[in-house]
């Protein structure tokens, strides 16, 4: 439980083989941190569990520096203002951050967003309109490029990215094919979210369920995933469709090469035929451009054009326990940790 006297921590205890478990995490509890002159001191009240985070567990080459063996798990979070030394920002303000998995954390404001006093659904920042909003938005509109009665198929889609996905593919004009985990998951998709069409990735004959929902194939697939899903995808591409590329979850926690033939020669020579353009993005590349994306988003939510869920766990302490699920497709909606209370 969230205390006003100490600072709790998730540390990287080790780093994963595989699929992360509890192992690998340990929970410390140290003194909260003073501010000093130019510094705010943060109480997170929202953390966002996301799934780039396992890259920052192991220490491989990749776009971003690790987590070091000992320190804070990285992470999105809203937190409140306790005490300000630090023009512009005011004690009880909501402000959009870095901190990472812990109660409170120290900030010369480099990296923070002020929310003001008073923001609607504060928690809506590490989601639809925040990182996995801002991934929806300018991978399929900029990458994607849709154009009215094309074939847009989107993997996870019930998730904090496809399903924002799959609703700009709508008001594009697109024929929306939604890929989830569950029967639930699809009945959402499609019930709540207006996609034309959701299937279950889990079912023994997906890729014939597949291709029979895309009569006229596939013009754009947005790609978070990886793995089975693409390799049904991937037949079903017309000339000249796009592939946004911001993850492969399925890829996360393997420590080998999947087994099999080398298709890469087949996935080349379509590549080539076909002339698609694959396009893998990192959305923090285009974070100067967070406002315009923000204001968009945020026009459409209040028009009632988009629709939102979150899946809310709470109590820092489950943080790893939730991560986990994350990676095996275990939350139905944006995850996040209410860490402390409002006030």
């Amino acid at each position: 439980m969230q205390t006003s006297d100490k600072n709790r921590r998730v540390i990287l205890a080790s780093r994963p083989e595989g699929p992360p478990g509890e192992d690998n995490f340990r929970i410390e509890e140290v003194a909260v941190p003073q501010p000093q002159d130019g510094q705010v001191l943060l109480r997170t009240v929202y953390l966002s569990l996301d799934p780039y985070m396992r890259g920052r567990m192991s220490d491989a080459e990749s776009y971003s520096e690790p987590v070091a063996l000992g320190d804070t798990m990285v992470g999105g979070t809203v937190s409140r203002v306790v005490e300000s030394r630090l023009s512009g920002y005011a004690v009880g303000d909501w402000v959009l951050g870095y901190s990472g998995w812990q109660d409170y954390a120290l900030s010369d404001g480099a990296g923070l967003v002020n929310m003001g006093a008073n923001p609607d659904h504060p928690s809506y920042a590490l989601g639809v309109l925040g990182m996995p909003g801002i991934t929806a938005y300018f991978g399929l509109l900029e990458i994607g490029e849709p154009r009215p009665d094309e074939t847009l198929v989107v993997a996870a889609a019930t998730g904090p990215v496809g399903s924002v996905v799959g609703q700009i593919g709508k008001i594009q004009g697109c024929r929306v094919i939604g890929v989830a985990g569950s029967i639930e998951k699809c009945r959402y998709g499609v019930e709540e979210l207006g996609f034309d069409r959701c299937l279950n990735h889990r079912d023994a004959d997906f890729p014939e369920q597949l291709a029979a929902a895309c009569p006229s194939g596939i013009d754009i697939y947005f790609e978070s995933v990886g793995g089975a899903v693409f390799d049904a995808v991937l037949p079903l591409l017309n000339d000249f469709a796009r592939i946004p590329l911001c993850g492969l979850v399925s890829q996360y926690n393997a420590t080998a090469l999947p087994p099999g033939p080398d298709r890469m020669s087949l996935l080349m020579r379509d590549v080539l035929i076909k002339r698609l353009k694959i396009q893998g993005f990192i959305i923090f590349d285009q974070y100067a451009r967070f406002g315009a994306f923000s204001e968009a988003l945020g026009q459409w939510v209040g028009e009632g054009k988009i629709r939102y869920r979150e899946d809310i766990v709470r109590g820092l302490e489950r943080a790893p326990r939730a991560f986990m699920g994350l990676l095996q497709g275990e939350n139905f909606g944006k995850l996040v940790v209410r860490v402390g209370a409002d006030d």
